[in-house]
C-alpha cells in the first residue's frame, strides 16, 4: 500500500482569500465557483476553530459529519445488549408501531362515499331473513393513493373565425376555468412550500419539472414565489406584534449565507468590532395557546433579533420567560427575561468526552436520563403547569441536587483537571446551574431548546440544498414564508390551504390582519361566507 506524504500546509489570511476568489469568479462556471468558494471558506474556518482551540474533535467531528443521535442506548451500547437479553429472557419489550397510516390519517383525502348496489336501510337481511338492515355509524374504508405531478398544465385552443371578405377574425372566448394570466396563485405559493417548507431548491423543481413536459425555469419561479409573498409579508409583520405579548420566549440561530453581504458595509462601524457573520434566528414564542415561529436572516445575532420583537410588547405585561444555550449573544438587552438555558446543552459536554471519561459522562447522562422520564410522565398525564412544577420538585429535585453536589465534588477535591474537557464540561453547568434547574422553581419553565432547534432545521435545510440567498431581499421572501409555514404545523394548520386563502381574500387581510391568523382564519373564512350568504 503506497504511502501517502504530508500535503504542504498553505495558509491564506483573509484579505489573501478574498483576492484569490475575485480571480477566480469570471475564469469558472458559476456553479464551480460557488462550490470552491464554499470549500475554500470551510476550510479556513476549520483550520481557524483548531488554531484557536475553540473545539474537541469530537464535537468538530460532529459538526461536519453531524450525529445521527445522542440516545443513551447508543452512547452505552453494552447496556442496550443487556436489555435485549432480558426482553429475551421474558421481559416485555416497549411496543413498536407498524409503520402504516390508516385512513384517519390523512386530512387531505378526498372523500367519496359509496353505497351499497343491492341492499339498502330497512331491507330484509338476506342471511337470516328474520331482521331488517340499519347503518352502521363507522363505514368500512379503502385508501387509494395516486401519483401526479406537482404542477400541471391546460392549454385552451380558442377557436377563431375569419371572415371571408373584410378579413375580420373572431376568436371563441376562454372558459372561467382558464383564469387570468398564466399562472394560478396556487403554483407561487406551492413553489414557495416547496423551496422554504421542504428545502427544496429551484432548479431541481426545474428539472422535475421537464420530466413531465411542463417546463418551470427557476427564474420564472422566484418571481412567482416573490409575487406570492407580498400578503403573507403582512401577516408576518402582524405576527411579530402578537408574539411579543407572548409567555414564553425559544430563540437560537444558525450560520447562514447571504452572498450581497460580502459586497456591503458591515453591521458595525468600529473597526475594532466589524461583524462578518451572518445568521438565521428562530424565535418560538407562546402566546396562550397558540406557538408562533420567526425567522429573522442578516447580520444580527438572536438576542438582537428577540430585541427586535420585544419593542412591541405591552408594558404591563408580567415577566416572560427566555430558553436559550448558554451564549451571552442571545440574551435580550432590552427587557429583562426569567433566563432558562438547554439541559441538553449542558448534556453535550459530557457527550463529547464519554470516549475519554466514560465513567464521568455516565454520571451525569443516566442521571438527566431520570428527568426526562419524569417530564415524559407529566406530558403523559396532561399536568398543567403548576401541577408539573410540583411534580418536578417532588421526584426530580432530589436527583439534580445530587448531581449538583456530584459535580462541586469533582473540583473542589480536585478529582477531575479543571482545564480539562471535562472540566470545562462541569464548570459549564455549575456556571448555569440555575437556569439549567429552572423547571424546578418556576412554572412552566421548558427542560431545553430543542423545539428551537428543530424549528432551524428548515434554515439548515435551505442552506445545505440552496447553499445562500442572493439578497437580503430574497433572505426575508424566506423569512417570511418560513415563519407563516411553520406556525401553520405548530398550530397543525394546512399551510398551503391557509396561504391559498391569503391569497384570495388579499384585500381583507391588508384591512384586518389580526383576523388571518393560522389559528383564526377558519372561523373568519366562516363569517365571511355567512355574510355573502
Amino acid at each position: 500500500m503506497a504511502r501517502t506524504h504530508r500535503p504542504e500546509i498553505v495558509q491564506l489570511s483573509q484579505p489573501e482569500l478574498e483576492r484569490l476568489l475575485a480571480e477566480l469568479r469570471p475564469v469558472l462556471a458559476p456553479g464551480t465557483y460557488q462550490l470552491i468558494e464554499g470549500l475554500l471558506h470551510t476550510l479556513q474556518w476549520i483550520m481557524g476553530l483548531l488554531e484557536r482551540k475553540e473545539t474537541t474533535l469530537a464535537r468538530l467531528r460532529r459538526i461536519i459529519f453531524g450525529e445521527k443521535t445522542e440516545k443513551t442506548r447508543n452512547l452505552f451500547p453494552e447496556d442496550s445488549a443487556a436489555a435485549r437479553n432480558g426482553a429475551a429472557a421474558g421481559c416485555r419489550p416497549k411496543t413498536k408501531g407498524h409503520g402504516r397510516h390508516g385512513a384517519d390519517d390523512y386530512p387531505g383525502a378526498k372523500r367519496v362515499k359509496v353505497s351499497h348496489p343491492h341492499l339498502q336501510t330497512g331491507d330484509l337481511c338476506p342471511k337470516c331473513l328474520k331482521a331488517k338492515l340499519y347503518l352502521v355509524n363507522m363505514p368500512a374504508r379503502v385508501v387509494r393513493i395516486v401519483a401526479q405531478p406537482i404542477f400541471q398544465a391546460t392549454i385552451y385552443e380558442l377557436e377563431r373565425l375569419r371572415c371571408a371578405l373584410c378579413g375580420a377574425l373572431f376568436t371563441a372566448p376562454a372558459p372561467p376555468e382558464a383564469g387570468e394570466g398564466k399562472y394560478d396563485p396556487s403554483v407561487g405559493i406551492m413553489l414557495a412550500i416547496q423551496r422554504y417548507g421542504a428545502g427544496q431548491p429551484m432548479y431541481r423543481t426545474d428539472k422535475w419539472q421537464h420530466h413531465f413536459g411542463v417546463p418551470l425555469p427557476a427564474s420564472t419561479q422566484w418571481e412567482l414565489i416573490e409575487a406570492a409573498s407580498e400578503t403573507p409579508a403582512i401577516v408576518y409583520e402582524r405576527l411579530i406584534e402578537v408574539a411579543a405579548q407572548g409567555s414564553l420566549f425559544h430563540n437560537d440561530d444558525t450560520r447562514m449565507r447571504v452572498l450581497s453581504l460580502h459586497k456591503e458595509k458591515p453591521l458595525c462601524d468600529d473597526q475594532e468590532d466589524q461583524r462578518t457573520g451572518v445568521f438565521t434566528t428562530n424565535l418560538l414564542c407562546q402566546t396562550g395557546e397558540h406557538q408562533v415561529a420567526l425567522f429573522f436572516t442578516g447580520q444580527k445575532h438572536a438576542g438582537e433579533n428577540l430585541d427586535h420583537v420585544l419593542k412591541h410588547r405591552a408594558a404591563d405585561l408580567p415577566k416572560a420567560l427566555q430558553m436559550c444555550d448558554g451564549l451571552t449573544r442571545n440574551h435580550s438587552k432590552l427587557l429583562e427575561l426569567t433566563l432558562c438555558n438547554c439541559l441538553l446543552h449542558g448534556r453535550r459536554g459530557f457527550v463529547d468526552v464519554i470516549d475519554r471519561f466514560p465513567q464521568e459522562g455516565r454520571k451525569v447522562i443516566e442521571s438527566l436520563r431520570e428527568i426526562y422520564r419524569f417530564e415524559a410522565a407529566a406530558k403523559e398525564q396532561k399536568f398543567s403547569d403548576s401541577e408539573r412544577l410540583a411534580f418536578h420538585q417532588e421526584h426530580s429535585k432530589p436527583i439534580m441536587d445530587e448531581l449538583h453536589l456530584w459535580l462541586k465534588e469533582q473540583l473542589d477535591q480536585k478529582k477531575v483537571e479543571p482545564n480539562s474537557a471535562l472540566g470545562e464540561a462541569i464548570r459549564y453547568m455549575l456556571k448555569r446551574w440555575d437556569p439549567l434547574t429552572r423547571f424546578l422553581s418556576v412554572a412552566g419553565a421548558p427542560l431545553d431548546n430543542n423545539i428551537c432547534e428543530r424549528a432551524l432545521k428548515m434554515a439548515i435545510l435551505h442552506r445545505k440544498n440552496s447553499l445562500s440567498y442572493l439578497t437580503l431581499h430574497g433572505a426575508r421572501v424566506g423569512d417570511i414564508f418560513m415563519s407563516l409555514i411553520h406556525t401553520c404545523e405548530l398550530n397543525r394548520i394546512n399551510p398551503f390551504e391557509y396561504l391559498m386563502a391569503l391569497d384570495k381574500h388579499a384585500k381583507s387581510v391588508r384591512s384586518h390582519p389580526t383576523q388571518w391568523l393560522p389559528w383564526n382564519y377558519q372561523q373568519n373564512l366562516q363569517t365571511l361566507a355567512d355574510d355573502t350568504s
